[in-house]
């Protein structure tokens, strides 16, 4: 399995190589040169365990990379983390409605069926070649939890995290501030989430810089984020007896985790329908409306993780859209960034159209969505899954094809929404009783590149981070 940039010119790469820069050095984002397809006995995966059926789905994109007697016991020790026995549980609201619950990990958040992989993934790679990372990422909430739980205390690797100060929850923020290990460094930006991805793609994206710290992303920019992601949704489809035709309906800022549905369809999954589910910072929604994709100001809102303006992942959507041509990319990203809009072709965009859809919740609705799921069946969710939640109602057409809404977060990391909406605080789970009690750890930098790099280039060398 090689990989290409979205851009066109940096080199083709095999999966170790892609995991370990993140970023191209083109600026762009790495997508497998051709689509694996799933076995036309995908089916009969049915009975198996979760780790066993994200082997099969995972294992086309690592090419030789490792070996099955590696990677195998690798996801069964990465998922035996979770909570459910299921992994990822689903259940039936009627209706043709289905909740996915992606928060059973170890930081109760979606990221961790990625990130838990993607730490040990980083670990065996480096051991085996004598090599240490820098990890610089940015985080609207999920990803930096997710991220440190998986790289804290590794022996190969240091990660600074960014998070946009005051921007994110109370639970977010201490499940990153508390944890005290030698090689995590928590950074709060005074700035938006967009201002801390900047920030990091432009660190990431400094020839000189990522060769002298050997430096990588754990944000969805690495592909190995997207690659992990995959393997649930084509569980969802095994668990409701892979039926014809799935829809799914996604929570979503930076597309990372609907693009991974996307993926599932092009190994031949048969997704029928994409619903992204946008707060009032609905960029992505707008433009599924009209074709324009422009960015405003970051408002924020009670489901912080949604918070952007500028979705990473959607350039490599552009890419398969636009025949995989590189410079037409690079083009329009470049004019993208420059004028802080564009309008996409009509031919593309009937073909997005085909598949996608966008709807936009306020935090009133995120709330009364809140509220009715739980009058009607006890259930609690956070906001960010009520935004999906009122994406699959609004859009979902067809009961006879089940749609699976993505639960992404655990209502415990949103107390205060879930309670002003229902009555009952959502209690953390045993294992991060005293999270609110713990010290926190973390430095305060301007919304400055600058700042962030001689932060980063003083305690990676304190911290051993130079490769040699």
């Amino acid at each position: 399995m090689r990989y290409v940039s979205t851009r066109g010119q940096a080199p083709e790469l095999g999966f170790e190589d892609v995991l370990l820069a993140g970023l191209a050095s083109d600026g762009g984002l790495y997508v497998p040169a051709s689509w694996p397809a799933l076995p036309p006995d995908a089916g009969e995966w049915a009975g198996l365990p979760y780790a066993a059926v994200a082997e099969r789905v995972i294992a086309p994109y690592l090419g030789d990379a490792l070996g099955s007697n590696v990677f195998g016991p690798m996801l069964t020790e990465t998922y035996a983390a979770f909570d459910d026995p299921d992994v990822a549980p689903l259940s039936n609201l009627g209706g043709g409605l289905h909740m996915m619950e992606l928060f059973h990990g170890p930081t109760l958040a979606f990221k961790d069926f990625a990130l838990q992989l993607l730490g040990r993934l980083f670990d065996h790679i480096l051991a085996q070649h004598g090599r240490r990372l820098t990890i610089v990422g940015a985080t609207s909430g999920d990803t930096g939890s997710a991220a440190i739980a998986a790289c804290r205390d590794r022996a190969h690797l240091d990660i600074f995290m960014l998070h946009p100060k005051d921007r994110v929850s109370d639970v977010q923020r201490r499940q990153m501030t508390t944890v005290d290990a030698p090689n995590v460094y928590n950074i709060a930006v005074d700035g938006t989430f967009d201002d801390c991805q900047d920030i990091a793609k432009a660190l990431l994206g400094d020839p000189a810089l990522r060769a002298e710290f050997g430096m990588s992303a754990v944000n969805s920019i690495n592909w190995a984020r997207v690659v992990a992601q995959i393997a649930y949704y084509v569980w969802a489809w095994l668990r409701l007896g892979a039926p014809e035709k799935i829809s799914f309906a996604v929570p979503t800022g930076n597309f990372g985790n609907v693009y991974a549905g996307y993926c599932a369809r092009q190994m031949g999954l048969p997704i029928h329908q994409l619903i992204v589910g946008s707060n009032r910072n609905d960029i992505l929604t707008r433009f599924f409306e009209s074709a324009t994709m422009e960015i405003r100001s970051v408002e924020p809102s009670l489901s912080p993780s949604m918070d952007i303006q500028i979705s990473s992942n959607f350039e490599r959507l552009l890419f398969d859209l636009y025949d995989r041509d590189g410079g037409k990319i690079e083009a329009l990203m470049t004019a993208f960034r420059r004028d802080g809009r564009f309008v996409m072709d009509q031919n593309p965009y009937k073909t997005v159209r085909g598949l996608f859809r966008g709807a936009r919740f306020s935090d009133e609705d995120t709330l009364a969505t809140i509220g009715d799921l739980f009058r009607e069946t006890g259930v609690l969710v956070d906001p960010h899954t009520a935004v999906g939640l009122a994406a699959a109602r609004d859009i979902h057409m067809d009961p006879d094809i089940p749609m699976v809404v993505l639960a992404t977060a655990h209502p415990a990391k949103f107390p205060d929404a879930v309670e002003t909406a229902t009555g009952v605080r959502p209690g953390l789970p045993e294992h991060m009783a005293d999270l609110m009690t713990l010290p926190e750890q973390a430095t305060d930098l301007p919304n400055d590149p600058a700042a962030v790099e001689a932060f980063v280039r003083a305690h990676a060398i304190a911290a051993g981070g130079v490769t040699a």
